[in-house]
Parts: C-alpha cells; structure tokens; sequence
C-alpha cells in the first residue's frame, strides 16, 4: 500500500501537467474547485507540513547552518532577481510581471522534498530548507513582493503578512500540535500526506488555467518561455551558489531543487486573494508546471549518475553527527 502511495505521489508531475492540459481545453472540469476550496486546500496540505514537524526538527538546523542559510539567501535573493530581470527584458504585461516576481518570492514547496530525494541528494537538508524557507516566507514574502512589485501595481504588504499568518503559519502550528499530541494518528495520516498535497496542487493549477484557459492559450509562447526562463534559471542558480560556497554534489543538488521549485500553490492563492487583476494568478499556476517538469528532469538525469561519495547526508558542515553535536 505504501508503495502504491509513493509512486502515486512520485508522479506528481504527471498528474499537474494533465490536469492543466485538460483545464486548458475543457475548463468546468476544474473551475468547480474555486477560491474557498483553493484556501481550505493549501492550510490542508500547510497542516499536512506541520504534523511532520517537531521541535526535534528545528534543532536540526543547529547541525548544518551554513547549508541552510546558503540556500535560504540564493532562495529569498537571487530567485527574485532572476524574476525581476526576466519580465523586465521580455516585457510582459504588468499582471504576468507581478505573478512572476510573486511566484519567485514564495517559498519551497512540498514537491522539492519529492524531487530530492529521486535526484539522490540530501533528503534531510531539503526538509530543513523548506521547513525554515517557509517560516521565513511570513515575513519575506510580503517584503519582497513589495519591494519589487510595487513599482508596478499597488501592494498591501501588511494584508500579504496577515494572510501568510492564516495560510502558513497557523495550520503549521496546529499541525505541530497535532503531532505532539497524538502521534498515533499522526503516524497513520503521514503516508497519505504527500498525495494529498499533489492532488490539491494539481486542482489548484487546474482551476487557475481553467478559469483563464483563453488568456493562457492568447499568452502563446511569451509567457510560458518566461516561467521556464525563470525556473531554469534559479535551479542553475541555486546550482553555482552552492558551488561558490565549497559544497559537494548532494548539498548543490539539494540547493538547487529548493532555489528552482517553489510553492506555486501558496502564490496561486496570494494572487487570487490580493491582485484585482486574475490574470496575476496565471504565470503562478504555470510555474508549477513548469518547475515540477524541469525538477524531474534534472532527478532523472542525477539518479543516473555516479552516487556521490559524501558523508553529508545526516551530519553537520565539519563532519560531526548530530548526535556528536548534542
């Protein structure tokens, strides 16, 4: 059974990628699931990332700080420069342009961790780096949209930080709490978690292109080019980041499906909740396709390469285990 459930949720973008062709095509397939199940779906699967987490988790990052603020500065700063860069030189009109740069200023999702561990990298600091990357979001998020969209549509960065209080923060809390207080049930729900999690992403994308199915297929090429421009360029990105800094194979893969994959769910609904204009909500629907394409892609080609022989796996950046640490 678990194994049917892994390989179901391994075909994430299998599933994301035909529900967005379908939605395109024939929208009242998915525009039934519209924006009150679209926030109920992201605290569902922001609950499903709290009931994984422990206090235990955040201690973690005590073994392996440097990795995590490695790739937390190329996350939160060279992704949403690449964003910026690249709707400025297309010029794309200003709601792609503020969907772009909202989507490049979200954190990691869910599907990095997915990702990871197909690319053979280090699972453990993939959670890390989500899990702080999307405590971090609370703040940054608001304050980076701003800065950089704001010079082009007005942006309430206090109604920003007050919705990512409500969608992310407080479902995390609660999930934690669940976790804390009856583990039981908790260690049965955790292997449908990560399905979950795909499924509502994939009707998430899908109601947002459904309900803008002509606009897309007016976009044409234009818009699609500029979220795989903007993808390609923050997976080589966080890629070369990691290097300048001295880590190995597993740490620079690991790295780079944070920085390249973002929570485009967690964008979706920002846009749809904060931007007059829905088609703001479009490019953050495509990144999902489009990062969850370029993100297998890049594990099939690692997973075929050589296992890197690196004791980084479960230890701190000089070499101490955890437990050495403690």
């Amino acid at each position: 059974m678990q194994r049917a459930l892994a390989t179901l949720t391994n075909l994430f973008p299998v599933w994301v990628v035909l529900c967005c062709a379908v939605a395109l095509y024939y929208p009242p397939a998915f525009t039934w699931f519209d924006r009150p199940l679209i926030i109920w779906g992201l605290g569902i699967i922001m609950l499903g990332m709290g009931i994984t987490l422990s206090l235990d988790d955040f201690r973690r990052v005590l073994t392996m700080p440097r990795a995590v603020a490695t790739g937390m500065a190329a996350q939160f700063l060279l992704m949403p420069l690449c964003a910026w860069t690249i709707a400025t030189l297309l010029e794309l009109p200003v709601a792609y342009k503020v969907g772009l740069i909202l989507v490049s200023a979200c954190p990691g999702g869910t599907a990095s961790n997915v990702v990871t561990y197909l690319a053979r990298a280090n699972v453990a600091l993939s959670v890390l780096m989500t899990m702080c990357s999307t405590a971090a979001a609370i703040v940054l998020t608001p304050l980076i949209t701003s800065w950089l969209a704001g010079q082009y549509v007005p942006v309430d960065g206090w109604q920003l930080f007050l919705s990512m209080i409500k969608i992310v923060l407080l479902p995390l809390v609660l999930g934690m709490a669940i976790h804390h207080l009856f583990p039981k049930a908790v260690e049965v729900v955790l292997p449908v978690g990560p399905l979950v999690a795909v499924v509502v992403i994939a009707l998430i994308c899908a109601s947002i292109i459904g309900a803008n199915a002509d606009e897309v297929r007016a976009s044409g090429f234009s818009l699609l080019a500029a979220v795989a421009l903007l993808h390609g360029a923050a997976f080589t990105a966080g890629y070369l980041f990691a290097w300048l800094f001295g880590y190995g194979p597993q740490i620079r893969r690991t790295i780079s499906i944070e920085v390249g994959m973002q929570n485009s769910g967690l964008a979706t609904v920002l846009a749809r909740s904060h931007f007059a204009n829905p088609l703001t909500a479009i490019p953050c629907a495509i990144s999902a396709v489009v990062h969850s394409v370029i993100g297998s892609i890049a594990a099939a080609y690692w997973r075929t390469r050589p296992q890197p022989d690196e004791s980084e796996q479960g230890l701190s950046e000089d070499g101490r285990s955890a437990a050495e640490i403690r």
